[in-house]
């Protein structure tokens, strides 16, 4: 029996989410607030050049993507795996999930690098790059790429420390790196002049301190799990078990990537470098909506999931209805702010006044649907840390790939740079309406289960 854990079926569940998710929220927010000043300090250093900077920085994004995509699948499949068996008392196995999952990213770690160096630019054409920001995008890649080890372990790790309820030390790290990445860009951009090759270097050496906060807090024993070396060999079993279930959260990694991917291609066609600069922007300030609901997730993932495992039914149906509510009014909040000062915060990142005109008329046709994204995030992370991966794979697929892609491609023929802007809602609300269906279906059913400790 792991008492350490065992707060996660017996606390008050308003206080266990908020528990368990502030933490993350606050890690998450400083994430997308040194994304924000990377662009900003790029955009600020590069003067008359800042909207080249910054679509470079947009373009060689999806490649960041993809890194974490690899990162988040086995982070989301090894902790679901470990909730559940945390929840049903077989340690045994949770730690062998754990050794398997450090295998597992170290292997991700090397591989990726390999296949990406190929050719950089080759891909970063493919993701939308043009001649005048390639130069750009090329400075940031490379340096994104020789950081791969830090990227992915981070990640993979931050998931599992909150699998074990241990939110604070995954807040801790992303923290620690986040502040560190704002002073290295202060450093490397300002202090050596280097640019947008400063951002990367300071990015990597950011999420290397963190990583290496994580891999001591299990190296040392703080953690509720052991790290064994017969457990680091790895289990097809237990590797299948963590892929299947981390699919969705790859695929939704994955597609966010080729989202752009497409996105900047069309922009290209239809905006150029300005619009793909506009995006770059906006989609930083979309993630100040889209982390806090990300955070409550993170913290809803091991409480589903323990007390899945435990059968306390009831315990999972009232963390997902709070955990809906909550997400509903940080959408709401955030459609308010972005909708009412879109100019006020592009001034804040280039003084060119066509960017900035181009960029408040796409960020409020960008968020009219904020308030609804909480249930398709929320939906899929609950058949995540139930282990079904199907409906989680369909959930985080939807979103991104069965309805964003086809309306950028689509509505641009008629709408202009616009029709771009459009697709972003019209896919909200389609994946939102798609992630109520199936919720509610699982949620009734949950209610037709009795808990074992009341039979």
């Amino acid at each position: 029996m792991n008492s350490k854990s065992e707060f996660m079926g017996t606390q008050n569940i308003d206080r266990l989410l908020w528990k368990l998710s502030a933490p993350a929220i606050i890690g998450l927010l400083v994430h997308a607030f040194y994304n924000l000043v990377d662009t900003f300090f790029v955009g600020r250093a590069l003067g008359d050049q800042s909207v080249l900077g910054i679509a470079g920085i947009a373009v060689a994004f999806p490649l960041q993507m993809i890194i974490m995509a690899f990162s988040i699948c086995i982070g989301v499949g090894g902790s679901s795996v470990i909730s559940r068996m945390l929840g049903s008392r077989d340690v045994k196995k949770a730690e062998n999930t754990l050794g398997n999952v450090f295998m597992y990213t170290l292997a991700v770690s090397i591989l990726l690098p390999i296949v990406f160096f190929t050719n950089v630019d080759a891909i970063l054409n493919l993701f939308g790059a043009t001649t005048d920001n390639l130069p750009y995008a090329r400075d940031y890649s490379v340096f994104i790429l020789q950081g791969t080890f830090a990227f992915t372990f981070g990640f993979v790790l931050n998931n599992l420390v909150r699998a074990e309820g241990n939110a604070k030390v995954a807040m801790n790290s992303m923290v620690f790196s986040g502040l560190l990445n704002i002073v290295l860009d202060a450093i490397f951009i300002f202090g050596f002049g280097m640019g947008v090759r400063g951002a990367a270097i300071a990015t990597v050496l950011a999420q290397l301190a963190g990583t290496a906060y994580l891999v001591h807090y299990y190296l040392v024993g703080s953690s509720h799990l052991k790290v064994k070396l017969h457990d680091m060999v790895p289990s097809y079993p237990v590797l299948k078990e963590i892929t299947v279930i981390g699919f969705g959260s790859f695929v939704m990694g994955a597609s966010n990537g080729f989202m752009m991917l497409v996105l900047n291609n069309v922009l290209a066609v239809y905006g150029g470098d300005l619009s793909i600069a506009v995006f770059g922007i906006a989609i930083r300030m979309m993630m100040l909506i889209l982390m806090p609901i990300i955070g409550v997730s993170h913290g809803l993932q091991p409480i589903v999931g323990y007390n899945y495992g435990a059968q306390n039914f009831t315990r999972v149906n009232e963390s997902i209805k709070l955990s809906l509510k909550i997400t509903t009014a940080i959408g709401f909040l955030g459609f308010a702010v972005l909708f009412m000062f879109p100019g006020s915060f592009f001034r804040i990142f280039s003084t060119d006044a066509t960017l900035i005109a181009s960029g408040e008329t796409a960020l409020r046709i960008m968020v009219l649907a904020t308030p609804i994204i909480g249930m398709n995030v929320i939906s899929t992370t609950v058949f995540q840390a139930i282990g079904k991966a199907r409906p989680s794979f369909i959930l985080s697929m939807c979103r991104q790939i069965l309805f964003l892609i086809p309306l950028v491609l689509l509505l641009p023929r008629y709408f202009d740079i616009s029709g771009v802007w459009m697709a972003f809602p019209l896919s909200d609300l389609m994946a939102g309406l798609l992630s109520m269906f199936l919720i509610v279906k699982e949620y009734r059913y949950f209610q037709g289960r009795p808990d074992p400790v009341l039979t």
